[in-house]
């Protein structure tokens, strides 16, 4: 797999994925936004994350929107790209990276990617995380703070795929952090 990132907002390149394999495929032909990819070994794009500078705050980046093809979900494509882009943005002087996330396999991904619940939800529910963990006075330990995503899930309308994943995740630690195949 080949992770590459294409260009930093607010001159990212359109991106034109294919909508029946991708979900959010329309949000990546904005130029407003940077993008990175994972690539099969073919050159074919299986991942992609768009993403831009919070406008209140230049110290911080947030992931937009991820997207996985629909065959390759699962195989820890999503976090590995996650990781290389917040491992770039961190470099390139970013010291805090964000993202929203609507679903419990988003939310379990994310902290594979380093990622971890801020405690905090958008307007429209969405679950907010952000690298490196954020400093606050909740007191909640790793597993606490991992935990208390997972209940704000728990408390949705969900699938029977997404209340089965939480069902095995009831009680855990948070997952482990998401290595590149060398």
């Amino acid at each position: 797999m080949e992770y590459e990132l294409l260009g930093w907002p607010p001159d990212g390149p359109k991106l034109r994925l294919d909508y029946e394999r991708f979900s959010y495929a329309g949000k990546f032909v904005m130029t407003n936004t940077g993008k990175a990819v994972a690539r099969s070994a073919d050159g074919e794009i299986v991942a992609a994350v768009a993403f831009n500078e919070d406008r209140t705050d230049a110290d911080t980046l947030w992931l937009r929107y991820v997207t996985v093809d629909r065959d390759r979900r699962g195989e820890g494509i999503g976090p590995i790209l996650c990781r290389d882009v917040r491992d770039r943005a961190r470099e390139r002087g970013y010291e805090r990276l964000r993202i929203a996330v609507n679903n419990p396999f988003a939310y379990e991904a994310l902290y594979r990617a380093g990622f971890a619940y801020t405690g905090e939800t958008t307007g429209i529910a969405e679950l907010i995380l952000e690298y490196p963990t954020p400093d606050d006075d909740t007191g909640w330990t790793d597993r606490d703070r991992y935990q208390a995503g997972l209940e704000e899930f728990r408390d949705r309308d969900l699938s029977d795929d997404e209340t089965a994943f939480l069902d095995t995740r009831r009680d855990n630690e948070p997952p482990d952090r998401e290595t590149r195949d060398e």
